[in-house]
């Protein structure tokens, strides 16, 4: 039973951070599914695209009804990643749980850091556009194809570096980056789990908590997204990040109990 609500608690989260920011589903996800759960890294990492997808595909449709949505550079992005998911898929298999979880931490410092340096706005359109030039669509294409690769690689949606990546390298306004990100998340889970088919081995029930939990947090997440301003540099947009920060801090305290526990007991924690 502790699993049971863990897995719907969590799943909330995790959707609340998709709905709001576009991205940092993943970021919770597996080391939720990991330390909380008790799942090998390899499977955490799979479960974790379905989870993180299917949230995905909710608040696509939320944001794509306040227009938030580039549905061309989102193709874009999403399908230049095939490629690279079936080889960051490959790698997953070959590299060891404890590595995996430190190159993890790795990349996600790196995306923070991006964007603590450069949070003055500069460059953002007033408004979403999808006219884009040679060298545009070759960024669009490049960028999805190494976002690809840390889905495979990782499991992850890959929205800590998509969203980044619309603001800072595109320009876009907040607003269309996270609804964007969304549609690229989709793709990019279906394209993880495409190159992992036939040797999925998800817990079903668990994946179908996160899953029905995350959804309650998307819809709320897509609400607050659409009551904020459309600059990341806003005030309010800072303190939207910073207590997103705080909920990821919150659910890392269960996370070491169940350590503790571990530690005391030598034995994981079931439901």
């Amino acid at each position: 039973m502790t699993q049971l609500l863990l897995a719907l608690v969590f799943g909330a989260l995790i959707g609340l951070s998709l709905g709001l920011g576009g991205g940092g589903g993943s970021i919770l996800t597996v080391p939720i599914l990991v330390y909380a759960i008790g799942q090998p890294v390899q499977l955490a990492t799979t479960t974790s695209l379905a989870i993180v997808g299917a949230n995905a595909l909710v608040g696509v449709v939320g944001h794509a009804r306040a227009g938030n949505v580039l549905p061309k550079t989102g193709l874009a992005f999403g399908l230049s990643g095939f490629l690279g998911a079936f080889a960051g898929t490959w790698l997953n298999r070959r590299v060891p749980g404890p590595l995996l979880l430190a190159l993890f931490a790795v990349v996600m410092v790196a995306a923070a850091a991006a964007l603590l340096r450069k949070r003055d706005g500069r460059g953002e359109q007033a408004e979403a556009q999808e006219r884009y030039d040679a060298r545009g669509w070759l960024t669009l294409g490049l960028s999805g194809l190494v976002t690809g690769f840390m889905t495979g690689f990782f499991g992850v949606g890959g929205g800590f570096v998509i969203v980044p990546a619309l603001v800072l390298v595109l320009g876009l306004p907040m607003r269309a980056a996270v609804g964007t990100s969304l549609l690229i998340i989709a793709i990019n889970s279906a394209s993880g789990l495409i190159a992992r088919f036939g040797s999925l081995g998800l817990d079903w029930t668990i994946t179908a908590l996160f899953i029905l939990g995350g959804a309650a947090g998307v819809a709320l997440g897509v609400r607050l997204a659409g009551r904020l301003p459309q600059s990341s540099a806003d005030p309010d947009v800072r303190r939207a990040h910073r207590a997103g920060g705080g909920l990821r801090a919150l659910s890392e305290r269960p996370q070491r109990a169940v350590s503790r526990h571990r530690a005391a007991t030598g034995a994981p924690l079931r439901g």
